[in-house]
């Protein structure tokens, strides 16, 4: 059984998005975490804790966090559909998986999807369609365009909130897959 995995993607760089797996994987227990970054030559799962633990890596801060196990994806996009599967795969055994990067959300299809649009609102290009499959908006100062009607908004400054929406979503999960309604 494929464990549940949150997907985080974000306006641009700098936009949150780490923060928001780190607030999350502090919270939940027995939880893994996946970090996309693009190249353009190879395909690569990293999991070596001591080239993940390197000062100022976003994988330190999601090992730092509670993560339990973390896997740093590197691959051309036209590669992902390939490679994510492999790295959700080695990481099948934890509760659920926290995946941070856009184009990994959108091969993925996360169970819930979470972007942060960081301190204006600006969406570079290739985000807004992380940002129309939405479940949950977290937002500094202003909400983005194109931010879905039905997708819960919470302020950077009601993480708390945001997480406990976030537990709810996995226990209503989890009591559907134990009904078979899933």
């Amino acid at each position: 059984m494929r464990p549940f995995i949150i997907g985080i993607g974000g306006g641009h760089s700098g936009s949150g998005k780490t923060a928001v797996a780190c607030a999350i994987l502090e919270k939940l227990e027995g939880w893994g975490a996946i970090k996309y970054t693009k190249t353009s030559l190879f395909s690569a799962i990293v999991d070596d804790r001591e080239v993940l633990s390197e000062q100022g890596k976003d994988t330190k801060k999601l090992l730092d966090s509670g993560a339990e196990k973390v896997l740093w994806v590197r691959s051309p996009v036209n590669e992902l559909g390939e490679i994510l599967p492999m790295a959700v795969e080695m990481l099948s055994y934890l509760n659920g998986i926290v995946v941070e990067g856009n184009s990994a959300v959108k091969v993925l299809t996360p169970d819930i999807v979470i972007f942060s649009s960081g301190t204006e609102g600006k969406i570079k290009q290739g985000a807004d369609e992380v940002l129309r499959m939405s479940d949950v908006v977290i937002f500094d100062k202003k909400l983005p365009p194109l931010t879905p009607k039905d997708a819960v908004r919470f302020s950077r400054d009601a993480m708390g909130r945001c997480i406990d929406f976030i537990r709810k979503c996995i226990k209503e999960n989890r009591r559907k897959k134990d009904s078979g309604e899933a």
